[in-house]
This record gives C-alpha cells, sequence and structure tokens, in this order.
C-alpha cells in the first residue's frame, strides 16, 4: 500500500482541513519557509564577517529558494490523498534537493549542509509513494557520494573516510524513508478508519435522533447535574416546554422537581425508577404522565453518566388501552350478537305460540315476562350490530343536508306520539332556513331519538321538563335538555364509551352511536350542565350537537316555544 498526497492549486480538490496528512503537509510547507529564511541570514551573516567569503549568486540562490517556498506555502493547497503528489517532486523535493546539493558541494560559509537533506527525505516518505521515499533517499545517498567523490579527488588521501562517510550517511538516510513512511501508511490507515468509523456514528445518530424525534413517547436525556442533554418534541410537549432547541435544565420550572428526584435517585442507586407523576404549573391544569428512567453509563465515573427519562401521557396510556378493550369487546359482542339473535327469535316465536294457549293469569304473566326480556335482549342485539352498521354504512352527500329546524319538529312530534311525552316536551326552535345543515335525516333521527330517550329515561314528570332547542348561530347547534339530577364526575368522563352505562338496563351503547354518527358528518356532540333553553333557571343535563354547514348564516329569529 503506498502513502501519498495530493498537492494541488486554488482550483484543484482540497482534503478535509481536519486530516492529519494537511497538518503534515502544512508543517512541511513551513519547516521548508523557516529552513530559507535561515539559510539566507547564514549566509547574509557570513558575507559581512567576510570569513570565508560567500559568494553573491549562493545569496540569490537562497533569496530564490526563500520566495519559491513561500510561494508553495501561500498559494499551494493539500489535496485529497492519491498518487498525485509525485508530480508535485519537482516543485518541492526537487527543489530542496538541488538547493542543498549546491550548498553541500560549494560548503559556502564553511557550514556542513547534509542533515538539510532530512527535510525532502522525511516529505517524501510521510506525503508521497514508497518509490518517491526510496529513490528520494537513494538520490541524498549519491549526492552525498558524489561530493566525497569530489572531495576525494582535491584531497586523495582521506579518501576511505569520506566515502564511509558519505555511504554511512545515506544508509542513515535510507533507514529514515523506510520508518516514517511505515509510520505514514499506518497513519494513513488509522485515519481511514477513523474516517469510516465517525461517518457510521454520525449516521447512527441522525437516525436516533429521527427515530427518537417520531416517537409519541416522551424521550429526556439528563446529566447528573440536571441539565437537559437531548428532548425530544413529545418530551417538550409534556413538560410544557417551548419548541425547539433552547437548553432545558430541570430546575428551570418547580413543576419538574419530580422528574429531578427520579433522575438523582438514578443516578445515586444506578437503578431504574418507575413512578406515576402530576406536574403542577401555576395557572395550568395538572400534567399526570408515567415516567421511567435508564442509566447510560458513558464512564466508570458516575459524572459520565447519562439519565434517559421515558415520559407518557397517563390519559392517553389509559384511553389507547380503553380503544384497545373496547374495540376486542366490540368484535365479540359482534360475532355473539350474530349467534344470539337466531335463538332468540326462535324463544320469541315459540312464547307467542304458546301464548296462545295459555288461559291461567300466572302463566299468561309469566309468558308476558319471556316476552318482555327477549324484546330487551333484541334490542340489545340490535344496538350492538348497529355500531358495525354506523361504522361501515356509506353516506350520500347529496342527500346529507337538510333543514334544521322541520326535521327536528316532525321527528320530536313522532317520539312525543309514541312515548306519551307531549306535556313534559318542549320546543325551542331558532335555526335559519337559509343555513342547512351537513347531517343525513335517519342519522339524525337516530341520535334525536337516543337523547331523547335518555332525557326521559332521568326527567321528572313536570311540563317541560325536557326541552329540544336549535340555534341557528355561525354554527347551527341542537341541544336535548332534561331537568334530571347532575351527573357523577366519574360517569361524566365516560359518557360517549361503548357499553358504558349508569343504568343497569342499558347496553351503554346508545350515546357512542351518536359520537360516531357526529364524527362521520364533521359535527360535534357534547355534554354540559346548564339552564333551560326555554328561559327558565332551571340546572339540568345538556347534550348538544354543533353541526356542520355548508350554506352562509342568515337572519333567524328569536327564540318561540313551539307546542308538540
Amino acid at each position: 500500500m503506498a502513502s501519498s498526497f495530493a498537492v494541488t492549486g486554488p482550483a484543484g480538490p482540497a482534503a478535509s482541513p481536519e486530516s492529519a496528512f494537511v497538518r503534515l503537509w502544512l508543517g512541511f510547507a513551513t519547516a521548508r519557509v523557516g529552513v530559507a529564511v535561515a539559510l539566507l541570514i547564514l549566509l547574509l551573516g557570513a558575507g559581512l564577517a567576510g570569513t570565508p567569503p560567500v559568494s553573491g549568486w549562493l545569496v540569490g540562490l537562497c533569496g530564490t529558494y526563500l520566495a519559491a517556498t513561500l510561494a508553495v506555502r501561500l498559494l499551494a493547497r493539500p489535496g485529497r490523498p492519491g498518487a498525485a503528489f509525485d508530480p508535485q517532486w519537482v516543485s518541492s523535493i526537487g527543489v530542496d534537493l538541488l538547493v542543498f546539493a549546491c550548498l553541500q558541494f560549494v560548503q559556502a560559509g564553511g557550514i556542513y549542509y547534509a542533515p538539510l537533506f532530512a527535510v525532502p527525505v522525511l516529505m517524501a516518505s510521510v506525503l508521497g509513494s514508497t518509490s518517491l521515499a526510496l529513490g528520494t533517499a537513494a538520490a541524498v545517498a549519491l549526492l552525498l557520494l558524489a561530493e566525497a567523490w569530489v572531495l576525494a579527488l582535491q584531497s586523495p588521501g582521506d579518501m576511505a573516510q569520506r566515502f564511509v562517510q558519505g555511504g554511512l550517511t545515506g544508509i542513515g538516510f535510507f533507514a529514515l524513508a523506510f520508518l516514517a513512511h511505515q509510520l505514514a501508511l499506518r497513519l494513513e490507515r488509522e485515519e481511514a478508519a477513523a474516517r469510516r468509523s465517525r461517518k457510521l456514528a454520525l449516521m447512527q445518530v441522525q437516525v436516533n435522533q429521527l427515530v427518537i424525534d417520531a416517537l409519541a413517547e416522551g424521550v429526556l436525556v439528563v446529566d447528573p447535574a440536571g441539565e437537559v442533554q437531548a428532548a425530544n418534541p413529545a418530551a417538550r410537549d409534556l413538560l410544557g416546554a417551548p419548541a425547539g432547541e433552547q437548553p432545558l435544565h430541570l430546575s428551570d420550572d418547580p413543576a419538574w422537581a419530580p422528574l429531578a428526584g427520579m433522575a438523582g435517585r438514578t443516578f445515586d442507586s444506578r437503578q431504574p425508577q418507575l413512578a406515576d407523576l402530576a406536574l403542577e404549573q401555576a395557572g395550568a391544569p395538572a400534567r399526570h404522565m408515567y415516567a421511567r428512567t435508564r442509566l447510560a453509563a458513558a464512564g466508570e465515573w458516575p459524572s459520565d453518566s447519562l439519565c434517559v427519562i421515558f415520559l407518557q401521557d397517563l390519559r392517553e396510556m389509559e384511553a389507547r388501552l380503553r380503544t384497545e378493550k373496547l374495540a376486542a369487546m366490540g368484535r365479540m359482542s359482534t360475532a355473539v350478537a350474530h349467534e344470539i339473535r337466531n335463538p332468540l327469535a326462535a324463544i320469541s316465536q315459540a312464547n307467542e305460540l304458546l301464548e296462545e294457549e295459555l288461559h291461567d293469569p300466572a302463566q299468561r304473566q309469566l309468558s308476558a315476562l319471556v316476552r318482555q326480556n327477549a324484546q330487551r335482549l333484541s334490542q340489545i342485539v340490535e344496538e350492538i350490530l348497529d355500531v358495525a352498521r354506523v361504522q361501515h354504512q356509506p353516506i350520500d352527500p347529496a342527500q346529507a343536508r337538510l333543514n334544521l329546524d322541520p326535521a327536528v319538529a316532525a321527528h320530536c312530534r313522532d317520539w312525543a306520539t309514541q312515548n306519551r311525552a307531549g306535556q313534559r316536551l318542549a320546543l325551542v326552535l331558532a335555526a335559519s332556513p337559509q343555513q342547512p345543515v351537513d347531517f343525513a335525516p335517519h342519522h339524525l333521527r337516530r341520535i334525536l331519538v337516543n337523547l331523547l330517550d335518555n332525557a326521559l329515561r332521568h326527567a321528572s314528570a313536570a311540563p317541560d321538563a325536557i326541552q329540544v332547542a336549535t340555534t341557528g348561530a355561525a354554527q347551527p347547534t341542537l341541544t336535548v335538555w332534561s331537568d334530571g339530577p347532575a351527573l357523577e364526575p366519574a360517569v361524566e368522563r365516560h359518557l360517549f364509551e361503548p357499553f358504558f352505562s349508569s343504568d343497569s338496563r342499558s347496553s351503554g351503547l346508545g350515546l357512542y352511536i351518536c359520537r360516531e354518527l357526529c364524527g362521520r358528518h364533521g359535527a360535534r356532540i357534547g355534554y354540559r350542565r346548564g339552564p333551560a333553553p326555554g328561559g327558565d333557571r332551571r340546572a339540568g343535563n345538556a347534550f348538544f350537537v354543533a353541526f356542520r354547514t355548508s350554506g352562509t348564516a342568515g337572519a333567524h329569529p328569536p327564540f318561540a316555544k313551539i307546542a308538540v
């Protein structure tokens, strides 16, 4: 393997400024300038002293050499490692050999210049190829032997000593070239391996950062001093911290003290920690989260370790678990409902046939009880199957638009007639006829009947105990109000979840189906405790549906009670 290094002009390819070979090239280029300055100063000093006299052309040679080294140092740029340095031999190493050889042959100023040949030999060995390194050492050895032969001609008595001195010096330069070149080869291999490792490490860091940023789970990396070294967007959102790269410290907010305590216990015990935390910030509701820690030991000393904190919103966790459980329960319930439907129909039909033959009042009462419970089971089965129908039933956009007040009035009158609740129901309709809502009529009927059935179950027997109101403001709204008692907070939190009901006789699917239907039409359903929409101050339970509209809101009349 050959080590080489290209030196190019400003337009050539440049090497990385962090490369060791760049630093070596700069060191050699600077050293050549220093040698040129030293030679010029020595020769000028020797020329001024006059002993021995120095020829002016040697001073000019050193000045030219200084200009050449400065030009290389200032204008040339190190290139990428490769065999491209060999052609630069003439402009750098060749110039050095020529100048040093001239000075050595002339012995200007009575100075021995042979040690200066170490500069071009080292430069060729470190930056050039193997052939360039050995060739430069061979050239120096030949120059020294030639110089010994010239001196031997002048003084034949010292011939052997001069040849031995030149040969030993040449051998020394060969050894220096070989060792320096081997060290350069090893440096090149290690630098290439380090470059590959650094590239892989940077790639791994970028991948890890992308994965962590995409996690729905919050991730904090904390040092023993409480400084947050890294935090993904989910963690900043859970902590209520500003987004971006702004540095965080767990002591910045008193609400983060529980997290700082967990991190401290992790560093002290060197064991993972688990806890449910409530971060209470001023002017905001408490943030309930599940936190777990892991210790990332980067060294033997505790100060080298980092604590990784994983944060999850407890509400989201509970909602996800409920969704998974409800999905599994829904699939099972749908399958069971299909299996129950046929036997239930057979039971109802057999009971009807049996009831025709019964004359004893006690037996007819038992038959009526069977009929009522079979009807109740049939209704529950239909509600369970309705969930699947709602999720898969397509909506025709051409039919999913209606005027709210006429549709609500018609459905309420039908419901009141069927349930004999005309005196207890009042309508307060004020939606604009110029503002139709995007909703399928049969879906509106199902929602209205479900809400009215719930209101009838909990309302009193007083007149106007149930009120249905519409408004025609910026967003048309339907409200079903009843004067029933206030809901418990535990019940209110789960109102629209499937299979949840405070009444043992209900399947708990009515409000869930209402929510699904509203979601399919872009509407929103909710609950609030407040006064009746008719104007009196009675407190009651109000379920409201805020509709989506396609038209422009127009003028609408004030509230007016309509008899049913």
